[in-house]
């Protein structure tokens, strides 16, 4: 089998965009009390280093783990949450960056958890919101782009934990 990988998203479009988003999020907060910024690893990493290295203030950066994909191209029912954050978020700002938000799951499963910290204000970014396969109805408040392309691999997001590094947003079919 082989994996073709047809571009996207280019490095430069995702750059620009990154920027944008940055004014967008600065727009919702304030310097004297920036978000706790929570990346959703693994695959938001570059987009996650990107965006907070841009933003004006300096957020405190925390990071969770979830697994939903394992090594296929649909994720599985289960989520299982690997890492936390370090920090109580109750009374804080949280901004949630991820790398794409697709079927809504893990997604809402995220907001739900945080919610119940009782943060001061909870909003989700990610790099790429899809609807093609959308299952829960979840309220993305900074968006990177929409696509309806098929599976996408690049700029931290994987296929059995490879194409990562790639630098500009690829959809991969097989053959």
């Amino acid at each position: 089998m082989t994996e073709v990988l047809r571009p996207v998203i280019t490095e430069e479009a995702i750059a620009a965009r990154v920027a944008e988003l940055a004014g967008e999020i600065a727009g919702h907060y304030d310097r004297d009390d920036p978000p706790v910024a929570v990346c959703v690893l693994k695959g938001a990493v570059y987009f996650f280093a990107d965006l907070t290295r841009r933003l004006p203030f300096s957020p405190r950066l925390e990071f969770i783990r979830v697994a939903s994909y394992g090594g296929g191209t649909s994720p599985d029912k289960e989520i299982r949450f690997l890492v936390d954050v370090d920090c109580s978020l109750e009374g804080r700002h949280v901004l949630v960056v991820d790398d794409i938000v697709d079927t809504g799951r893990t997604t809402a499963k995220l907001l739900e958890i945080f919610a119940a910290r009782k943060p001061k204000s909870l909003r989700m970014c990610a790099l790429v919101e899809k609807w093609e396969r959308r299952e829960v109805d979840v309220r993305v408040d900074f968006v990177g782009f929409s696509s309806r392309d098929g599976f996408l691999v690049g700029y931290g997001m994987d296929y059995a934990e490879r194409y990562r590094q790639l630098r500009g947003v690829y959809e991969m079919s097989t053959r």
